[in-house]
């Protein structure tokens, strides 16, 4: 037990910064267990105080006040647990731990090579622990099967900011560059219960009434425009790439556009002047629902905000999270190019990352196409690099592996993954069509998962390892901003407990490994840098003692320089400097299945699109919110925001069981009437597991180019649920556990 420390939040990418503090000397709960009842009557084991910080300045969210209350959770997993034949997990040593995984990764590679052996990761992991499970991955179990739950966040944004770019950064720019702002476009992000602290940089543009909102529902993002704040346009789910191009099409055809900006500094301009014609705000009112007159009001905000105060366009995952996720990412930035704003002192163009290492996590070697500092594994040169750098000759480094569904869409197949190690995921409640991916996981001939507590996807496992919780435990995260920053160790582990890097170096060893694994944080940051240099995210000029001193580190941190804190200020990172301009356009979406005929017991169900989100009090999977005991009671369960007139049309109420169903599977929850979504569309937070887990619904259909699945927009039936139907839903579940 230490006396506390300077740290950061474990949960979002804004990565407030915290103080942790010790009140008395409470030790860790050492009892293993799989209850997720959060236990009221535990004291916290330390103090969470919030911290001055450009971020933050000082707030935190309920999630981070409340962060602390884990770490000394009864329901903590504080000794291996390895599943019987009867299903219940018991404790073994790390010896018989280790001994089982080494086993099964050699019977595996033996009966099925290399690949057959797979790895899934997770944007919570440090950056040091997200580079060496990369690493880890392809050289002491030889595989290309890697990647991360980051390919369902950040994918879309990565893959148009790389082509329109050459670089992705969520955020180029400091965050605090915003508070200046008079304008700020805001697609697909609901910051105001997402990452509440964020809101305090959107006041400025809100005082000026320049903030602009699009969301299908009027979120608390969206209500934060009222009272002459800015615009709130309600487009139809699926449509935001035709808002988008409407927008463009306005901003070239009424002069709005930066001319000498165009000229100097990008390319492609003729050709996307093309795509847009088509585009007329009449159009795409029509298409999206959005008055002609309020796409033209937001056109023109943009364009006199980017010559006045500074124009911000920033996007996060509703508008991302689709099978053309990459080109309406593309469509913004189109927008955004045309308006001069990206590599301005006082505007740009930024992305909101969701998970708390969201952005290392995926520069140094989890995605299944990358190796550390951001390079491309087909690269001969960024090969040649990370095998010196790992002392293994080239070719001992497999090539491109699967992205995310692909992945999980392999589990148990003959040519597929066998053996699994997941870390810092709940892919049982997280990922698209889950209801497919948890029959993958119980095909599986060997499933390990690293967690500190005994999620959805833990119960599955053979083996669970218990893992270090957040404030246990030193390293760097890198924030939405490209910050790279401490964590702290604040309080001593179960003895029961191991870090990641120790465990992937026990097997790397026991595997026989080439090159090293190192256990102590700092040491594998030092390689991380060496691995990284001359890369897209070079991390090489940054090191602990600068971090410790409190120093800014924005990457690209080459040695000798003082680091980027904004990108793109004297050029782009494509050859000649300029960025691309890439028409797009919007794609024919799959026809849903014909709702069913109702059976007479009850209103037939009617067609409805479905939208996922966040709520205030829970975090992806909702694996460790809801076993905070404050922030369960607050929101206990999943309900289905519905407008009262579809509800009515159905013979819903509030508070009526609803059955929202297609043909991957049905959800079963409370129905909440509210006018703040639209008529045609019904919302569920993607929390909660079993009856309520949303993911039973969504399609594991991806964009082609970033892989990035299709979580917001899929049609289900809608219908009051029957004594007879909730029943049988609930025997099925139970038959298939």
């Amino acid at each position: 037990m230490t006396n506390g420390a300077d740290t950061h939040c474990p949960y979002c990418a804004l990565q407030c910064a915290m103080t942790l503090k010790s009140p008395e000397a409470l030790t860790p709960a050492v009892q293993p267990g799989s209850d997720p009842v959060p236990a009221p009557s535990a004291a916290p084991v330390l103090e969470v105080t919030g911290r001055d910080f450009p971020t933050n300045r000082g707030g935190l969210c309920r999630k981070g006040w409340t962060s602390a209350s884990l770490l000394n959770h009864p329901g903590r997993v504080t000794e291996p647990l390895l599943k019987g034949p009867d299903g219940v997990h018991r404790p073994v040593g790390w010896d018989e731990a280790l001994t089982l995984i080494t086993q099964a990764v050699k019977d595996t590679r033996t009966r099925y090579g290399a690949d057959a052996v797979g790895v899934f990761g997770g944007g919570g992991l440090t950056n040091e622990k997200a580079y060496q499970l990369g690493k880890f991955a392809r050289l002491a179990l030889g595989t290309s099967r890697i990647d991360y739950n980051g390919r369902f966040c950040m994918s879309s944004a990565a893959a148009a900011g790389m082509r329109a770019f050459g670089l992705d950064r969520g955020l180029p720019f400091p965050l605090a560059d915003l508070d200046a702002a008079s304008t700020i476009l805001m697609l697909g992000s609901n910051v105001a219960e997402t990452m509440p602290p964020f809101v305090q940089h959107l006041q400025g543009a809100r005082d000026a009434g320049g903030l602009i909102v699009v969301d299908p529902r009027r979120s608390a993002t969206a209500a934060f425009t009222a009272d002459g704040g800015g615009l709130h346009l309600q487009p139809l789910p699926g449509t935001d790439l035709a808002l988008l191009l409407g927008l463009a099409h306005v901003v070239i055809h009424e002069g709005l556009a930066d001319a000498g900006y165009l000229a100097q500094r990008t390319t492609g301009y003729e050709a996307l002047v093309r795509s847009v014609n088509a585009f007329w705000p009449e159009r795409v009112q029509s298409l999206t629902g959005v008055p002609a007159g309020l796409i033209r009001d937001t056109a023109r905000r943009l364009a006199d905000g980017a010559t006045r105060g500074g124009s911000y366009i920033l996007t996060g995952r509703g508008v991302e999270q689709h099978v053309d996720g990459t080109d309406t990412a593309t469509a913004a930035i189109n927008l955004a190019l045309l308006l001069g704003l990206p590599g301005s002192a006082r505007s740009g163009y930024g992305t909101l990352t969701g998970q708390g290492n969201g952005q290392g996590g995926r520069e140094h070697g989890q995605k299944a196409d990358q190796l550390p500092g951001y390079r491309k594994i087909t690269d001969p040169a960024a090969r040649a690099h990370v095998a010196a750098v790992w002392g293994v000759p080239e070719a001992l480094i497999p090539g491109p592996g699967l992205p995310a569904v692909e992945l999980l869409k392999s589990l148990g197949q003959p040519d597929g993954v066998r053996c699994l190690f997941v870390h810092a995921s709940n892919i049982a409640v997280a990922s698209p069509d889950a209801n497919s991916v948890l029959a993958g996981l119980r095909s599986l001939d060997f499933l390990v998962v690293c967690d500190f507590f005994m999620s959805e996807t833990a119960a599955e496992a053979d083996l669970v390892l218990p893992v270090l919780q957040w404030a246990e435990e030193e390293g760097t995260l890198t924030n939405l901003e490209g910050r790279v920053l401490r964590r702290r160790r604040a309080l001593a582990p179960p003895a029961g407990a191991r870090s990641e890097l120790w465990i992937m170096a026990r097997l790397a060893e026991a595997l026989d490994a080439p090159s090293t694994f190192s256990e102590d944080p700092e040491t594998v940051f030092e390689e991380l840098r060496l691995a990284s240099a001359g890369g897209l995210a070079d991390y090489s000029g940054i090191d602990y003692a600068m971090l410790d001193r409190g120093e800014e580190a924005y990457w690209p941190y080459p040695v000798g320089s003082t680091g980027t804190p904004r990108l793109f200020l004297d050029g782009f990172a494509l050859t000649g400097g300029k960025a691309v301009l890439t028409p797009v356009a919007p794609r024919r979406r799959r026809t849903p299945a014909t709702t069913p005929v109702g059976d007479g017991t009850a209103p037939a169900a009617k067609t409805m699109t479905l939208i996922t989100g966040r709520l205030l009090e829970h975090y992806q999977s909702g694996a460790q919110t809801r076993r905070v005991s404050e922030l369960l009671a607050a929101q206990p369960e999943a309900k289905l925001q519905i407008h009262p007139g579809a509800a009515a049309s159905m013979g819903i109420s509030e508070g009526s069981l609803v059955s929202v169903a297609n043909e991957r599977g049905e959800v079963l929850c409370r129905a909440e009437l509210s006018t703040a979504i639209r008529p045609e569309t019904v919302f569920l937070p993607f929390h909660f597991p079993e009856l309520e887990s949303a993911n039973r619904l969504t399609e594991a259909a991806t964009d082609p180019i970033s892989g990035m699945p299709e979580f917001k927009f899929n049609k289900v039936w809608v219908r009051v649920a029957s004594d007879s139907r909730t029943q049988n839903s609930v025997l099925q579940t139970s038959e298939a556990s």
